[in-house]
């Protein structure tokens, strides 16, 4: 059994920044790629940044330059870093793992419960 915990979230003024964190804890056997997606009400999910286990790191154009995303391979953790925040970047941020869990072959993505992020104008 795998589970991602997001955390983070909250109500802010635009131009503040808040910082996203996720913990993958579990049978993970090897870990592959971590990121983060959001939606918005009536929207799609949709990738806001991502960050590969060889280091390669890629972003949403909209979000470049003011987010940074990191990871803590000793403690199977992704953070969001997210300055100067938009009202547009209101959404509820999801955390995903893709992994391989102990005593399997196949590799899976897994989802974080999500957290919810406003930014007031």
């Amino acid at each position: 059994q795998v589970q991602l915990v997001d955390s983070g979230g909250g109500l802010v003024q635009a131009g503040d920044t808040l910082r996203l964190s996720c913990v993958a804890s579990g049978s993970i056997g090897t870990m592959a790629d971590m990121g983060w997606y959001r939606q918005a009400p009536g929207q799609q999910r949709d990738l806001v940044a991502a960050a590969t286990d060889g280091g390669d790191l890629s972003y949403a154009d909209s979000v470049k330059g003011r987010f940074t995303i990191s990871r803590d391979n000793a403690r199977n953790t992704v953070y969001l870093q997210m300055n100067s925040l938009k009202p547009e970047d209101t959404a509820v941020y999801y955390c995903y793992a893709r992994l391989r869990p102990k005593f399997q072959s196949i590799y899976e993505n897994y989802w974080g419960q999500g957290t919810q992020v406003t930014v007031s104008s």
